[in-house]
């Protein structure tokens, strides 16, 4: 075995701490975080003949820098260093060089305990930038969203509730040609239809009706100056939110585009009813990846999102607790999949009801389809093919009984 190191990633330096097979030091340095620092960090690792490094994040520029060397990479997650560091101290210190030292032990002694970085490819890497992006533009979307609705609530509830969304395209026109009270004195039946048919209204509600709503609602007593500020409040929120609205809608064509042209496109929509879907399945796709050796067996792919729970046993007492380490982003997807197939799926339907009937909520008894359709996943995945019905026992065992 050749020499191991630990990088302690910071964001203005990187320690480094390489050690031979006995754990001998070799070299123990810090260098700062630009392109001169990461290029002599890269050359050392390499006059050493380093074969893996321990560090304790999976992307980045820097993981990234190190597999194109073609080094070994572990990502060890910070609570497993940090309980290690006790097993290399008598005093509870810390500092990056120690935290260097940790990693660059547990990749020398324990790298068989850890799953090596198993990279996807362009494809799939710009397709997880996409949806990560959209994500996190609809996060924003919905804090914005929020806000909006505060003001509204506080001065003119009539706004909020006259469409279903405040923040859809037509909620946000109407909030821009009529954002207090005052401006929309003068609307009436004829002026909103005209309004709706402007804006190509899609929704199922006349004009009467959404007049009716904006009517209807509660009136609030405030004042002059506060109404105007209400009001600049508003148009700044809309200012804010309607770029967001148009950004994630172009996302999600380029997404759309991205996933029809990945060659693992149908492993994914074949899991969907309508093969348009391309936002769950794209997003399926990104976290989950294209390397088959990511996750060696569907235990694994179900434990990293989520839906395998923790066993706490001690004696004769056992309980299952909810399992908090894990990708959050295909943990949202995978519960995506599982609450839409358990409306028009028999399989799926089946699994969710009969876990309702055993007692479980509703979050856990989507988590338990979510681990079942795992399953399926991982096996399609592993052979490259899509979901096929034909070859689900399961599900033609329970078409069979239905009749």
């Amino acid at each position: 075995m050749g020499a191991s190191s630990g990088i302690d990633w910071a964001g203005e330096w990187n320690d480094v701490h390489i050690g031979d097979e006995h754990g001998g030091v070799v070299a123990a340095e810090r260098f700062a975080h630009d392109e001169q620092g990461i290029s002599a960090l890269i050359e050392l690792l390499g006059s050493h003949q380093v074969e893996c490094v321990a560090i304790e994040r999976p992307d980045g520029l820097l993981v990234g820098r190190l597999l194109a060397a073609e080094i070994t990479v572990l990502a060890i997650h910070p609570n497993q260093v940090k309980a290690a560091r006790d097993r290399f101290r008598a005093a509870a210190g810390k500092n990056d060089r120690f935290d260097a030292f940790v990693l660059c032990e547990l990749a020398r002694t324990d790298r068989h305990r850890f799953p090596t970085l198993a990279p996807s490819n362009d494809e799939t890497l710009a397709l997880r930038a996409l949806m990560r992006t959209r994500e996190d533009l609809i996060d924003a979307r919905i804090a914005l969203a929020n806000q909006l609705r505060n003001h509204l609530h506080a001065f003119w509830p009539g706004a909020e509730r006259i469409f279903a969304d405040i923040d859809s395209p037509i909620g946000l026109a109407f909030l821009e040609r009529y954002p207090n009270p005052g401006d929309a004195r003068g609307l009436g039946e004829k002026r909103l239809e005209s309004f709706l048919a402007r804006h190509k209204y899609s929704g199922r509600r006349a004009a009467s009706q959404l007049l009716a709503r904006l009517r209807n609602a509660p009136h609030a007593v405030v004042g002059e100056l506060e109404t105007e500020a209400r009001r600049a409040s508003v148009l700044g929120l809309l200012a804010a939110l309607h770029p967001i609205v148009e950004q994630i809608t172009e996302l999600t064509s380029q997404i759309a585009g991205a996933i029809r042209a990945h060659p693992d496109r149908p492993t994914f929509t074949s899991l969907f009813r309508d093969p348009k879907t391309v936002i769950t399945a794209a997003g399926l796709l990104a976290e989950i990846g294209d390397n088959r050796h990511r996750y060696p067996t569907n235990d694994a792919l179900a434990a990293d999102g989520g839906q395998s729970p923790i066993t706490i046993q001690s004696g004769k007492r056992s309980a299952a607790t909810f399992r908090w380490a894990r990708d959050k982003h295909l943990r949202n997807h995978l519960c995506v999949l599982a609450d839409s197939t358990r409306h028009w799926h028999p399989w799926a339907h089946d699994i969710n009801q009969r876990a309702r009937t055993r007692g479980c909520d509703h979050p856990h008894a989507i988590r338990i389809l979510a681990r079942a359709w795992t399953r399926i996943i991982w096996r399609c995945r592993q052979d490259h093919t899509p979901h096929n019905p034909a070859r689900h026992n399961t599900l033609n065992k329970l078409l069979t009984q239905q009749g």
